[in-house]
Parts: structure tokens; C-alpha cells; sequence
């Protein structure tokens, strides 16, 4: 990403279909003036800021474009930190692409993606951790994603961190103090206080790296396996769940020879269900490579919806394939189906020490019998619901590659401390420990990280 930060750029802020209303943004110190040039009405230097201005938009020949409203933030009371002027136009493509060019050609340069939020991000309006919350808010679809979002956009992640770093800086500064004074042999930093600091931000850390699983589910959604042997009645769960044929339903076993992934939304949680080949051993070439994805699926999944034919699957047998299908710390949902060809069956025969009596839920797919009753159950165990209301989640990968990076550099802080390691070895893992944390929320950063992050935003935001 080119850096043109001295430049006023300009771009269209609203989507580019037509619409009733469109807006386009400027930015930068002459963002009033180059507004002004192909603006007819008050003079907008006059007005004041957070006010809105009537008048007209006319090309280089006067002839009169659109009828329009100017909405003035003056730096540096603005999104960017800098002049903002926002041109409210009809929402005609022709309009807005004719008011854009005329900005170009008076000195305005076209925005890239993310530039808006870049300068907000230079301009020290918000973080980097915040920064990422836009894009994430503006790409939310779900209650669960917006709220996140949100909370990082008010600073979620940021407190946390920037008071722990701070704790960090004050501790590093008096152990390069005592390298000063080294032949000294004086001591300025507590080491006792040192290591109760260190294990306090480890556990922060920790909680902060174990929300990144929260996180990581609210923004891609929840990989749901629905598995089980042939005939167990997995394509017609699926179609349930959905409430359309989305699988193809048959008595002749095999029908399923590849995975099918459809979305749902729960209760706010996107979940990604994939119905799977049936589990069995099978000469057939096709339908083993079914079955091979069947096992990678399920081991790469969060939660496993095991489909039980209440007819001819006994306790025994269930309970051998959880074990030899499911990883130890898999949240698992027993689903004993076909109970609508049963008056009476005790289905609380398949709990044992490893499936919980409250994960066995007896159901008929094809009735749709417990269908709500599953999908409630399935956003409970996915996810905490108070934990969605908690501000401090890591909700994306690179704030869980810098806490990683801190937390090893911790690590070798605590242990030197404890084997009396010399004072500049400590404070090296220190100060990298410092910077890792910096990388979170932006303290220290590079232009190709900010490049790969702003890059992924619209353009006009």
C-alpha cells in the first residue's frame, strides 16, 4: 500500500448499486477547498463543523450534476483525524461516478482500500486491534460477530493489553537502569515483584489466547460434523435442520459419497454443517475416499453430531465408534434417531462415562421431532453466552501469533528469574516480550502488516 498521507483523497463511501441515497468521502487537508471548487451554495470554509449544507454540484462547463447535501468534520474531531467532507447525492452510478471524477481532476487522489481507517489508525483516532474491529463490523452477519465487533471497536482487547505492557516498560526501564549500573552492583527492579507481574499478564494472556477459539467461531462459524453409519438418517438431520431438501434422502445405503456443507444461524452463531458419508468398512473405491473424509472431517470439526439408528445400533457398538472416530476433547452431540418407530425406547442406554446423558438427544429427523430442541443444545455447548458479552476476546490470528510470541518470551523472563540468569538476558526477553504485545494493538508495526490488514477493507472505509 502506497502512502500518500499528506494527499485529500476521495472515494465512494456507500455501495456502488443504486440506491436512493449515495456518499461520497473526502479526506485531507484540502478536502473543504477541492469540495468547494465544484460546489455551488455556501461557502464552506464558513460553516460549521458537524453541519450539513445545501446546494448544487456542477461539471466544468456549469451544467448542474445533482442537488446535494455537504456534511462538514473538521480535524480533529473526525473518523480520519483530519478534514472530512461527505457529499450526500442522489444514488444514481452516472451521479456518483461524475462527482468522483470531478474531485480527481481537481487535485483529489482515489482512495485505496482501507485508506480511511489507515489515516484514522496514523492519526491515532483508534488502535490497530480497533482498527481490525471495522472491518470485522463491516462484514458482520450475525448477532454473535456484530457484538464482537463492536466491543473491539470500543476498545476490548486494547485495554488489556496497553496496561500490561505498561506494567512491563516500567519494570524493563529499571532493569536497563541497573545495566547502567552495573559495576555498581545495585539492584533498582523488585525481582519478587517482577515475577508476580510475569505470571499475572501470563494468565491474562492465557485467558486471552483461549478466547481466540471463541472468537475464530463467532467470525467463520462452527464446524458441525453430522456423522453415523449408513441409513442412520444424517442427509434427512440435515435437511431438517434446514427446513429443505438439501441432501439426497435414499434407503440404499451409500447414497452420500462425498461431504455437503451448507451455513445456519442459530440463535446469533453461524454454524457450517457438513453431512458426511456413512462410516463402514466398503470395498467400493468412491465410497472409501467418502468415508477417508468422513474421519478427516470429524477430526478437524468443533462439535460432532453423532446420528444413532435407535434400530440397529446398540449401546455397544455406539460407544465403540465414538471411540475410534471422535478426538478426547471434542464436544459431542448422541442423536438416537428413528424414536418415531419406537411407542417405548430407552435411549439413556447410550450414556456412559464419556457421553453425557444430557448431549444423548432422542429425535426423529424424518418428523422433525427435537429439531428445536437441537439446535438449542448445540448453541449451549458451542458457546458461553455470557462469554459473548466479555470485551477482552482475541478475535483473529495475528493477536494470537503476538500473544504466542509474548507469552514464549514471558516464559523465558519467569525462568530466569528464578535461575538468577544474568540481568541482561532477562531484560533482552523482556523488551521482546514488549514488543510482541505492541504488535496487538499497533504500538509497533510495519507497512506490510498494515498493507495485509487494510487491504481487506471496501474501498471508502
Amino acid at each position: 500500500m502506497s502512502q500518500h498521507f499528506n494527499s485529500t483523497i476521495a472515494a465512494l463511501a456507500t455501495s456502488p448499486a443504486v440506491s436512493g441515497i449515495g456518499i461520497i468521502r473526502l479526506s485531507g487537508p484540502d478536502a473543504i477547498e477541492l469540495t468547494q471548487k465544484i460546489f455551488v451554495g455556501k461557502k464552506l470554509s464558513e460553516q460549521a463543523a458537524y453541519s450539513m449544507t445545501f446546494g448544487q454540484i456542477v461539471n466544468t462547463e456549469g451544467n448542474i450534476i445533482d442537488e446535494v447535501l455537504i456534511s462538514i468534520f473538521r480535524a480533529p474531531h473526525s473518523y480520519t483525524g483530519e478534514d472530512t467532507v461527505e457529499i450526500n447525492c442522489h444514488g444514481s452510478r452516472f451521479i456518483l461516478s461524475e462527482v468522483l471524477s470531478l474531485l480527481i481532476k481537481q487535485g483529489a487522489q482515489l482512495a485505496q482500500a482501507g485508506e480511511f481507517t489507515m489515516r484514522a489508525y496514523l492519526n491515532a483516532k483508534m488502535d490497530l486491534s480497533q482498527a481490525e474491529a471495522v472491518a470485522d463490523l463491516i462484514y458482520s452477519e450475525t448477532v454473535a460477530q456484530h457484538k464482537l465487533a463492536i466491543n473491539q471497536m470500543k476498545g476490548g482487547i486494547k485495554d488489556s493489553i496497553a496496561a500490561l505492557r505498561t506494567n512491563l516498560i516500567d519494570f524493563a526501564s529499571l532493569l536497563e537502569l541497573e545495566l547502567d549500573f552495573s559495576e555498581e552492583d545495585v539492584e533498582f527492579a523488585n525481582r519478587k515483584n517482577l515475577i508476580e507481574l510475569v505470571t499475572k499478564i501470563q494468565n491474562k494472556i492465557n485467558e486471552l489466547l483461549k478466547s481466540f477459539e471463541l472468537g475464530n467461531a463467532v467470525k467463520y462459524g462452527i464446524s458441525t460434523v453430522i456423522a453415523g453409519r449408513p441409513n442412520a438418517g444424517k442427509s434427512t438431520l440435515l435437511n431438517a435442520l434446514l427446513e429443505e431438501d438439501r441432501a439426497i434422502v435414499s434407503e440404499i445405503a451409500g447414497t452420500t459419497r462425498d461431504t455437503i456443507e451448507e451455513k445456519m444461524n442459530i440463535r446469533g452463531l453461524v454454524f457450517r454443517f457438513i453431512d458426511t458419508a456413512g462410516i463402514r468398512d466398503t470395498k467400493d473405491t468412491i465410497e472409501a475416499l467418502g468415508v477417508q473424509r468422513t474421519l478427516d472431517k470429524i477430526q478437524n470439526s468443533s462439535i460432532l453430531i453423532y446420528v444413532a439408528d435407535v434400530i440397529g445400533l446398540s449401546p455397544e457398538e455406539l460407544w465403540k465408534d465414538i471411540h475410534e472416530v471422535a478426538s478426547v476433547d471434542q464436544k459431542i452431540i448422541i442423536l438416537a434417531n428413528k424414536m418415531d418407530l419406537f411407542t417405548v425406547f430407552d435411549y439413556t442406554q447410550y450414556a456412559n462415562q464419556f457421553i453425557l446423558l444430557d448431549h444423548i438427544i432422542p429425535c426423529s429427523a424424518k418428523n422433525k421431532m427435537n429439531i428445536e430442541f437441537l439446535k438449542n443444545k448445540l448453541f449451549e455447548i458451542a458457546i458461553d453466552e455470557q462469554s459473548m458479552q466479555d470485551t477482552e476476546v482475541a478475535i483473529n490470528a495475528r493477536h494470537r501469533d503476538c500473544l504466542n510470541r509474548a507469552m514464549i518470551e514471558l516464559n523465558e523472563v519467569h525462568q530466569g528469574l528464578h535461575s538468577q540468569l544474568e540481568t541482561d538476558l532477562i531484560a533482552q526477553s523482556l523488551r521482546r516480550s514488549i514488543y510482541e504485545l505492541g504488535g496487538v494493538t499497533g504500538e509497533v508495526s510495519s507497512e506490510e502488516l498494515l498493507g495485509n490488514i487494510f487491504g481487506r477493507f471496501c474501498i471508502g472505509k
